[in-house]
């Protein structure tokens, strides 16, 4: 975790770093900020106007804890609040360390988790205000990234934190569920309004929350040369021939023999996808039942290369080697649970 924290008084210093001690572990990076006069040590200096020296930092920072008046809390995020998809969780700490209020991202950036957590070390109270929490009933966006999952249709997310506030909202889904279903959840695949969980492009309630995994592996194969609009353009009609949701896929793989690929390694970067390269020593390892390529064979020393390539760490195969314009692409899956409860 990425955390900004700002203090305006002497006292408020003192709450600051004992914020930081309870959020940051050794993996965390934390920044501690206070007005110049305030500045030395553990703070870096901050210059007014706060609007603008923080603008930096809310692109940065996954989280941001201010110890001060709420107003200036608001005053100093104001203009930079775009979406609660990508905007950092943002908390505000009086400077005694009363009381814990969660401003911004409380459910998906995680600002109420993270002010309840804060509130347990500095023996205060956390002021949550969401009605679902406030109610105790399912958070469906903070459980979604909780669980890494990807949350297509912001509005279908707030039908269902409003429906579920009057009554029991239908699940449906593809993997297996451990766990008991929370308050406000029940098993169903039709209604008004539900949740479902897949990888696939599908909606059966009227509005549906599509709450996708990651848990889709590529593997590629291309002619040398190829662009990265040309294998990007064949992969996606490769998904849409077979409804899969783009943000299932997780990650990328080939043949070693296309290390050096300049369209496959820019399609990845552009699509945050990790790229694995396997050699055909350890793609022709594999067990199982495989398109065969004489051509392929006599090219890289392996029949296949896109299915065996996608089946690495995977499995099952969902997606067989599909021929598009110079690319091959196949898709395999990793398993998956849906988890509730501790």
């Amino acid at each position: 975790m990425k955390l900004a924290l700002f203090a305006y008084s002497r006292r408020g210093r003192d709450t600051a770093l004992e914020a930081r001690d309870a959020l940051c572990g050794l993996e965390d990076e934390c920044r501690c900020f206070a007005p110049a006069r305030y500045a030395g040590g553990d703070f870096e200096a901050i210059q007014p106007p706060c609007a603008q020296s923080t603008g930096p930092l809310f692109a940065w920072a996954d989280a941001m804890v201010f110890v001060g008046a709420a107003g200036i809390a608001v005053r100093s995020i104001a203009p930079h609040v775009r979406d609660k998809r990508t905007d950092p969780a943002v908390l505000c700490v009086d400077e005694l360390g009363r009381f814990v209020i969660p401003l911004l991202s409380g459910h998906i950036g995680g600002a109420n988790a993270l002010a309840v957590r804060l509130a347990a070390a500095l023996r205060a109270v956390p002021a949550v205000t969401t009605a679902t929490d406030i109610n105790g009933r399912f958070s469906v966006d903070a459980w979604a990234a909780e669980q890494g999952l990807f949350l297509d249709g912001m509005a279908a997310a707030k039908a269902v934190s409003a429906a579920i506030l009057e009554g029991p909202v239908p699940l449906c889904s593809d993997f297996p569920i451990q766990g008991e279903l929370p308050p406000g959840v029940v098993p169903g695949a039709s209604g008004p309004v539900g949740i479902c969980l897949s990888w696939r492009e599908k909606r059966p309630f009227d509005t549906t929350l599509l709450l996708v995994p990651p848990v889709l592996r590529l593997g590629l194969g291309c002619r040398r040369g190829a662009g990265a609009e040309q294998i990007g353009g064949a992969v996606d009609r490769v998904l849409a021939g077979h409804k899969i949701h783009p943000k299932a896929v997780s990650r990328a793989a080939s043949i070693d023999l296309k290390r050096d690929e300049p369209g496959l390694l820019e399609l990845c970067r552009v699509r945050g996808w990790p790229l694995s390269f396997y050699s055909a020593g350890e793609l022709a390892a594999l067990t199982g039942e495989f398109a065969h390529s004489e051509r392929v064979l006599r090219v890289t020393g392996v029949d296949n290369v896109c299915e065996r390539a996608a089946m690495m760490g995977a499995a099952r195969l969902v997606v067989g080697k599909t021929a598009c314009g110079g690319v091959t692409a196949a898709l395999a899956e990793v398993g998956w649970t849906a988890r509730f409860g501790p």
